[in-house]
C-alpha cells in the first residue's frame, strides 16, 4: 500500500450504552494507554455513575439498526461488506471513499440513533451507544475477508446476542 492510499474498508465497532466500561474484565482501552488489564473496582464505579439504566438491542431493534446502516451507506455511495447489530454492540465493515473511520462511524451511529428513537420509546431522551468506538483500516484483500467473516459468521458462532 503507498503511504497516501485510502484503506479499502473501515472495520467498525461500537457498543451499546453501559454495556463496555472502563475497567472491564474483558480487557478495555484507555485512549492514551491502548488495552488496559480487567480492574473491577473501576468498572464498578463506573457502573454506580450510569444515569441511565442499560438497554440491550432486541431483534427489532437490531434489524432497524441493521437497516439505518444499509440506507446510510447507500446514500453516501459507500460498499457496505457487513452490518451486524447484535445486543450490546454493532459490527460495520465499509469501503467509504474519501471519508476518515472516526467520521463513518460517527454517521453510522447517528443515523442509527435517530432511527431506533423514531421507532422504539426506550431510547428517547436517553444515550444509545458509549461514547467513541473502534475502527480500524483495512488495507488488504486477505484482512477485507477476514473482518468480514469476524463481523458476521464469527459473531454467530459465539451465540453472541
Amino acid at each position: 500500500m503507498k503511504l497516501h492510499d485510502e484503506p479499502i474498508a473501515f472495520f467498525i465497532t461500537w457498543s451499546v450504552y453501559g454495556t463496555f466500561l472502563q475497567g472491564d474484565s474483558r480487557w478495555w482501552r484507555q485512549r492514551t494507554l491502548g488495552d488496559r488489564p480487567p480492574q473491577p473496582r473501576l468498572e464498578n464505579w463506573h457502573r454506580d455513575r450510569l444515569r441511565h439504566d442499560v438497554v440491550l438491542l432486541n431483534s427489532a431493534q437490531r434489524e432497524t439498526v441493521e437497516i439505518a446502516i444499509a440506507r446510510h451507506a447507500d446514500h453516501r455511495g459507500w460498499r457496505l461488506w457487513a452490518a451486524n447489530a447484535r445486543s450490546n454492540h454493532v459490527h460495520v465493515v465499509v469501503t467509504a471513499p474519501g471519508f476518515n473511520g472516526k467520521r463513518v462511524r460517527d454517521q453510522l451511529k447517528a443515523n442509527c440513533t435517530r432511527e431506533l428513537r423514531q421507532r422504539f420509546d426506550a431510547f428517547v431522551d436517553r444515550p444509545v451507544w458509549t461514547v467513541g468506538g473502534d475502527w480500524q483500516c483495512v488495507n488488504d484483500e486477505d484482512d477485507l475477508h477476514q473482518v468480514v467473516t469476524y463481523a458476521g459468521e464469527s459473531q454467530e458462532r459465539k451465540g453472541c446476542e
